[in-house]
């Protein structure tokens, strides 16, 4: 039997050990592989899912902000009674995704845009020839899946592929999450890499990374749900107008949040213009000029086999609007970092 002078020493030792230990496994973040991507947790929580087989292109849903509210709408992928029948439109805004409506195939939509036009005879044909002209921007493989006590990071190779099943372009993609105790913050970072033939992408206003706000942030809910820019413009003023910055907030559950939508200097061809709408989508289109007005040039890119278009994008979702949130502030710092090179 052990004396009682042996029990006090174990004791001290766990005592002396148990700082220690706690020290070396602080709260932070964590990536769990699923069967459909990955998932992103912050102490434990939830804060992102990364899709990669549910549509014809990947998307990050859910999006959990800073109190715990989701930031994204829920429909077409959860069924919420606080969002009316009126907002259940365009099926293919899903979370945060990125599409382009014509580069040598449409991966913008998907065959839930035009389902309902299957089942009408006057949209029929119509709708099974944008079908037929869909592409998919397939997931290849995840090469970095790196998560610690500050961020966490999602790299992935991606495959944009045409309606005749040919690669158009290759996609390296980044994604970096980030908590503070106010904000939760997405980096997209993507290199579009020219495949071996000669790429046209076309001036398209349904291009570009894109998100789908909470349904009473839209400015249409009229709810309180207001739309900033960089330069000053407000709600429809912001559509099409090229910006270093782009802000939507409104009411989510009784709290004011927010998401900025922040454009790199090193990203193509800033600053970006945005195809924000009042009805809830959020969109950096650098791709678009005549689309959005017919007094301007033809946007129209050929992108050259081997040539690479960088796309640099950061999303904070925050509390309060545009200037409780300091959003100006936040550019200057982000404009300042040299994003890392993506894996090639």
């Amino acid at each position: 039997m052990r004396s009682p002078c042996c029990f006090v020493l174990m004791a001290a030792a766990i005592a002396a050990i148990a700082p220690t230990f706690a020290a070396e496994t602080p709260g932070g973040f964590s990536i769990k592989e699923t069967p459909s991507g990955v998932d992103v947790s912050f102490d434990g929580k939830t804060v992102a899912g990364y899709v990669i087989d549910r549509a014809n292109k990947p998307y990050v849903w859910p999006i959990v902000g800073p109190t715990g509210k989701q930031m994204t709408r829920g429909y077409p992928l959860v069924d919420r009674p606080s969002e009316p029948e009126k907002q259940r439109d365009h099926p293919h805004h899903r979370g945060l995704t990125f599409g382009h409506e014509d580069y040598a195939g449409d991966t913008w939509h998907d065959r839930s845009t035009y389902e309902a036009g299957l089942a009408d005879p006057e949209k029929e044909a119509r709708a099974r020839q944008a079908i037929a002209n869909l592409g998919t921007i397939k997931h290849r493989a995840f090469t970095r899946l790196e998560a610690g006590p500050e961020q966490a990071i999602v790299e992935s190779t991606c495959d944009h592929v045409g309606p005749s099943g040919h690669v158009n372009l290759t996609e390296r993609r980044r994604l970096t999450f980030r908590a503070t105790a106010t904000t939760r913050t997405i980096d997209v970072d993507q290199d579009l890499i020219g495949g071996d033939k000669p790429v046209r992408i076309g001036d398209r206003k349904d291009a570009g990374l894109f998100i789908r706000v909470p349904v009473t942030v839209a400015v249409d809910s009229k709810a309180g749900g207001r739309i900033v820019n960089s330069e000053g413009a407000v709600d429809a003023d912001a559509w099409s107008k090229p910006a270093r910055w782009c802000d939507y907030h409104g009411p989510v559950d009784g709290e004011k949040l927010g998401i900025a939508f922040l454009n790199h200097p090193s990203s193509f061809r800033h600053p970006t213009r945005w195809h924000v709408r009042t009805y809830g989508l959020f969109a950096a289109n650098p791709f678009a000029s005549r689309s959005y007005d017919p007094n301007l040039p033809d946007a129209t890119t050929m992108l050259a086999p081997g040539e690479t278009l960088r796309l640099r994008h950061r999303l904070i979702f925050h509390s309060g609007d545009e200037r409780e949130s300091d959003i100006e502030a936040a550019w200057q710092a982000y404009a300042k970092e040299t994003p890392a090179p993506l894996t090639r």
